[in-house]
């Protein structure tokens, strides 16, 4: 059905349609997130987007959406389907986008808490500052198990999402995340969530600018099972936190910190001889980890972003170039962590830990997002058990 409906539209490109609509790019990418105007990509070019014309006249005429043809249900997966509304983040024309801004672009400069202000609908970032330390640590050898000590903890102290106004709501998250830095780094001034991670893990402070990037393209991505799981335990009612350490631990048990590990591991192994490793891995296992990101997507996009200012050391520049070149594509944003843990010479989990801290601020927005803007979730559950009754 899908084929034949997309045969029947008419597709125009990104420039006609935001003529047509008067409106700016980050404004056509939200109408597209929201499922207003059906978009696919270019097939003369992968890296566009082309916009169903049918539904920017239903704009232009005030109308709502047209309804959606249902397509049968792919039972080789999920057994059950859930329809989400997020104004979070977007991937569009191959770009990840923070609520209409290029994540590429923010981690230019912008920091960890510029970033969760973004993402949370704060508007005063100056939140984060008035944050006080809590006296009372928690027990973990990891980043990862004082990680889920907070959470586990704030989500017995804090009252239900539902019992709480909106703007309390956004506090409570920046303490949450606030604590959570803390607790990976340790005690010590209350300096820029990175600067404060930095001088736990011993980098210099001119390198420290790369913690901070790699946080900020951590925040968010494409809905994933992680992102299912706060939203659901947020619209259940459960406390920030608690929403918060569903989509956690739902990530640790996900492929993305199977391929961050995977990377990670590689990049130790393959560094004193890249391409002698790369060439034997292939022959024993058919392909490398980490290097299958598509030219143009937005995880080869965040990976470049990254790599690109880290300012590699020569081992670590080679065992990127010899991974793209004997690899499925380029490195992906799990191999760019990889590296750029190595360079700064963090611990073995290095990667692993900037990863889950800047995606715990998108999981925290995810939480605000489903709890504040009352968007239900409309799921649907399939059963393909015994008949009622059977034998």
């Amino acid at each position: 059905m899908q084929a034949v409906d997309d045969v029947t539209r008419r597709w125009i490109g990104r420039n006609e349609a935001l003529d047509r609509l008067g409106i700016k790019t980050q404004t056509l990418y939200a109408y597209v997130s929201r499922g207003r105007i059906i978009a696919r990509p270019d097939p003369a070019d992968s890296r566009r987007s082309l916009y169903d014309a049918e539904d920017i006249d239903r704009l232009l005429r005030g109308e709502g959406p047209a309804p959606r043809p249902t397509t049968a249900p792919d039972r080789s997966g999920v057994r059950g389907e859930a329809d989400i509304t997020s104004s979070l983040s977007v991937v569009a024309d191959g770009r990840l986008f923070y609520r209409g801004l290029d994540a590429v672009q923010l981690a230019q400069q912008a920091t960890l808490e510029e970033i969760a202000c973004r993402l949370w609908g704060l508007r005063d970032v100056h939140l984060f500052t008035g944050i006080k330390p809590r006296l009372d640590g928690v027990i973990g050898v990891s980043i990862r198990a004082r990680t889920f000590a907070i959470l586990s903890r704030r989500a017995e102290e804090d009252v239900t999402s539902g019992a709480c106004e909106t703007e309390a709501l956004k506090t409570q998250a920046a303490c949450i995340l606030n604590e959570t830095i803390d607790a990976a780094s340790g005690p010590g001034p209350r300096l820029h969530f990175h600067q404060r991670l930095a001088r736990a893990w011993k980098t210099v402070d001119r390198d420290s600018h790369m913690i901070r990037r790699a946080l900020v393209l951590s925040a968010d991505d494409e809905l994933d099972s992680a992102v299912l799981a706060v939203r659901a335990a947020a619209g259940g009612g459960a406390p920030i936190a608690g929403a918060a350490l569903a989509g956690l631990t739902t990530l640790v048990g996900s492929t993305v910190l199977r391929d961050l590990t995977d990377a990670s591991t590689w990049v130790v192994d393959a560094r004193r001889s890249p391409v002698e490793a790369s060439r034997r891995r292939l022959q024993e296992t058919g392909s490398l980890p980490g290097f299958t990101a598509v030219a143009g997507s937005h995880d080869a996009g965040r990976a470049a972003a990254l790599l690109s200012a880290a300012d590699l050391p020569a081992d670590l520049r080679a065992v990127q170039q010899a991974g793209e070149a004997t690899g499925d594509g380029q490195a992906t944003f799990a191999m760019a962590l990889a590296i750029i843990a190595r360079r700064l010479e963090l611990p073995r989990q290095g990667a692993a830990d900037l990863f889950m801290l800047g995606r715990l601020t998108g999981l925290l927005g995810h939480a605000l997002d489903q709890a504040t803007n009352g968007s239900p979730i409309r799921a649907r559950l399939r059963y393909v058990g015994p008949e009622p009754g059977a034998n």
